[in-house]
């Protein structure tokens, strides 16, 4: 029995040291064959993966020896949480770890809209100097919409804050007397009464039926044509055909993406329209960022595979197998 499978491009020094302490294998594109993923997880008692891995109820039937999943990101969008926990199998990930840079994203996309720097910056590498074309606004003194409140959206507020931002917020999770709000001095409100009233909604959400298409062109209506819509959290909550036309009808100023509703997407009419900015995933694409990622996950599974608790558990922190076998012993 082999320790450790790694199925997509997770690499560096906590990776290293991981290696130097059990028997990891790295196949890096592995995630692209499912049959043959399914062939090698038998062997091992842990898988670690990051977005590309469909951690599937069918895979985890293949692996009787695993005893934990180490998701090197914020979500659990690609793994079948419900078949890991009816398994026993720990679930590890990283909420945290990569907060601070989507949160610097965000702002730096609201501040690339209000300015419009990369049209502006596109059309000066060809030659002109069209400076009233590119007449921007400032972010001070507005409102900064954000949906979803967690970490990344408190940590966006916070910056926003510094620039002289008023903060509205929307989170079914929480309440008006919610500490982090209060140190925001920020309204909690419906959504539909935020995009009311924000220049700027910047999407804090996670993939989950009650947030699948939630922006559709009822939202995009109630927003001010004067507004910027901003989304690093996932594609999914976006319908991105609605999207174009409220962009394409001036119903919206701008819009910035870094997540898609399929990644990589298909070019279609979002990357034809001058008033949007599309990146191809970059939240957590910083170099202190993956470190802290990637230590995170690597501890985990490490402390697991050591008969430990995760520490970044979504659910059981110790494997059913494990506790199972400590009652018998005990």
């Amino acid at each position: 029995m082999r320790d450790i499978l790694i199925s997509e491009n997770i690499r560096g020094a906590a990776v290293d040291a991981l290696a130097a302490r059990f028997d990891v294998a790295t196949e890096a594109d592995l995630w692209k064959d499912p049959t043959a993923l399914r062939r090698r997880i038998g062997e091992f008692r842990a898988l670690m993966v990051r977005n590309q891995t469909r951690v599937t109820a069918e895979l985890l039937e293949a692996a009787p020896e695993l005893l934990v999943v180490g998701r090197a990101g914020v979500g659990l969008d690609n793994v079948d949480a419900d078949a890991a926990e009816r398994a026993g199998i720990v679930m590890s990930y990283t909420p945290d770890q990569n907060a601070i840079s989507v949160a610097e994203l965000a702002i730096g996309l609201m501040i690339s809209l209000a300015r419009m720097i990369p049209a502006a910056h596109d059309d000066t590498r060809r030659g002109n100097w069209d400076r009233q074309r590119y007449v921007g606004s400032e972010l001070y003194g507005k409102t900064l919409g954000i949906v979803g409140a967690g970490k990344i959206g408190y940590l966006t507020a916070t910056r926003a804050r510094a620039l002289g931002m008023k903060i509205v917020a929307c989170d079914p999770y929480l309440n008006q007397d919610n500490v982090l709000l209060c140190e925001l001095n920020a309204a909690l409100m419906p959504l539909d009464e935020l995009l009311e009233r924000a220049d700027v909604v910047s999407c804090h959400l996670p993939a989950a039926p009650a947030t699948n298409q939630l922006f559709n062109a009822a939202r995009f209506r109630r927003m001010k044509p004067t507004a910027y819509f901003i989304n690093t959290s996932r594609g999914q909550v976006v319908c991105e055909a609605d999207l174009v036309a409220a962009l394409r009808e001036k119903r919206l100023a701008g819009a910035a993406l870094d997540v898609r509703a399929t990644e990589p997407p298909q070019k279609g009419e979002l990357e034809s329209l001058p008033n949007v900015i599309l990146l191809p995933h970059l939240g957590a694409f910083t170099r202190e960022a993956q470190e802290r990622v990637t230590r995170a996950i690597c501890e985990d599974v490490a402390r697991v595979l050591e008969g430990k608790p995760a520490q970044n558990a979504f659910g059981t922190a110790t494997p059913a197998r494990r506790r199972q076998e400590a009652k018998v012993e005990g």
